[in-house]
């Protein structure tokens, strides 16, 4: 569809923003469902977010997605959020409805359903969790919510762990564990997933556990870093011949998810393996 006066602008807005899939993924969606729409990347200096969520609301545009390093930031720059977003304290999507934005998450829902598409349970199942940023408080309540027993966070820092915590701890039974610690071989033997929220691997060959660790189990290995495709964490699993969940799977439910908020249209299943054939074709 050609642009025109009538064509509705979104974006992506984050720092650094680099090769991303978005644009590709979201062309397709418009195209498929008949929407007038135009899907762009803003790469915004930190200094700069606030005048850039006016400049959005100036111009009219009517949904952006944001991702690192603003997820949590923009919460307090928005005219309304959605009440599960509000629980997760951090925002992907936002929705311009009738000039109030909006703020809601996708990434947990995400996240989850890659898993659910897999046929892995989470009721009752334990998880290891690196990094305690925007995509991590995403995922931990879409995980409470769905039922799982503990949830060990680990992080460099553990101040946000800590927020974490405390805020699960109000809506949610979950057990909720956080430390510093570096991974070791028998955290990796007692746990069903791991899973990695930083964005290190990204565009990378570094990996956030030591490759050298050799383990044997039924551990569940999900990266939510997609370029590259095979990370060194992937590869590690690849490697221990454990179950592996891509991060491109999360990024496209996300994105539906996302679609869906903006539109009102509902996805067709078919739609996932299309996006992750073109992703595959285009070599992001």
């Amino acid at each position: 569809m050609s642009t025109n006066y009538k064509t509705k602008l979104f974006a992506l807005i984050g720092h650094p923003i680099s090769n991303s899939f978005s644009p590709i993924m979201h062309s397709y969606l418009f195209e498929k469902y008949n929407i007038n729409g135009s899907y762009l990347c803003f790469d915004v200096e930190p200094e700069k977010i606030e005048d850039v969520v006016d400049n959005m609301k100036n111009l009219k545009v009517s949904g952006f997605n944001i991702t690192i390093p603003y997820k949590t930031k923009i919460v307090n720059l928005l005219d309304k959020i959605d009440r599960n977003a509000e629980v997760i304290g951090s925002i992907n999507t936002v929705k311009n409805e009738k000039g109030v934005f909006k703020g809601y998450n996708t990434d947990g829902k995400g996240f989850v359903k890659s898993i659910l598409d897999h046929n892995y349970d989470i009721k009752n199942k334990k998880a290891l969790i690196l990094g305690c940023g925007g995509a991590c408080r995403s995922i931990v309540v879409e995980l409470a919510s769905q039922g799982i027993k503990t949830i060990d966070i680990r992080n460099r820092s553990i101040d946000n762990a800590i927020k974490i915590k405390e805020n699960l701890n109000k809506y949610f039974d979950t057990e909720i564990l956080i430390s510093q610690k570096s991974i070791e071989k028998y955290d990796l033997e007692k746990y069903d997933f791991l899973i990695n929220t930083t964005p290190i691997g990204m565009e990378s060959d570094e990996c956030p556990i030591d490759e050298s660790i050799r383990i044997s189990n039924d551990l569940i290995v999900c990266d939510i870093v997609y370029k590259p495709h095979r990370t060194n964490l992937i590869k590690w699993a690849e490697n221990n011949n454990l179950k592996i969940i891509y991060g491109i799977d999360m990024l496209i439910n996300q994105g539906i998810y996302a679609f869906e908020i903006w539109t009102g249209k509902k996805v067709d299943k078919e739609d996932i393996k299309i996006l992750k054939k073109i992703f595959e074709d285009n070599k992001i």
